[in-house]
């Protein structure tokens, strides 16, 4: 359903470090630093023709987090939904709301915070 989602960060450069190492997790190569409109820098991770990128806003005003909103990584088990919150708490990341586990919905999952306060979700949804 989706090409892509965007989000900001104030420091590219330890933001690479972070998104490296968690989306590693899930299978998502490392990301180059490219150049964009007006000389900004940007991180351009690719999926199974899906992006997740992370850039300094083309405003030049401070990157903010988003109340309400949370990019979620789908993932292959249980095992690697904790992975990816480790290896995101390990690199400077914050877990937020209940611990790593089941929820209600059937669904095995885990929020961290990244460097810039962006919200993720680690999420693994078991076969029926």
């Amino acid at each position: 359903m989706f090409h892509h989602v965007t989000i900001g960060t104030n420091d590219i450069v330890k933001a690479k470090k972070f998104y490296d190492a968690v989306l590693g997790v899930v299978g998502i190569s490392p990301a180059e630093i490219t150049i964009y409109a007006g000389g900004r820098k940007k991180l351009v991770y690719e999926k199974d023709d899906c992006l997740f990128i992370v850039k300094l806003p083309i405003n030049d005003e401070a990157a903010a987090a988003g109340n309400g909103h949370t990019v979620g990584f789908r993932c292959a088990s249980e095992d690697e939904v904790l992975k990816l919150h480790d290896t995101a708490v390990a690199n400077g990341g914050t877990s937020v709301e209940d611990a790593p586990g089941l929820r209600p919905t059937g669904k095995f999952q885990a929020y961290i915070r990244d460097l810039d306060g962006n919200k993720l979700s680690a999420t693994f949804i078991p076969s029926h």
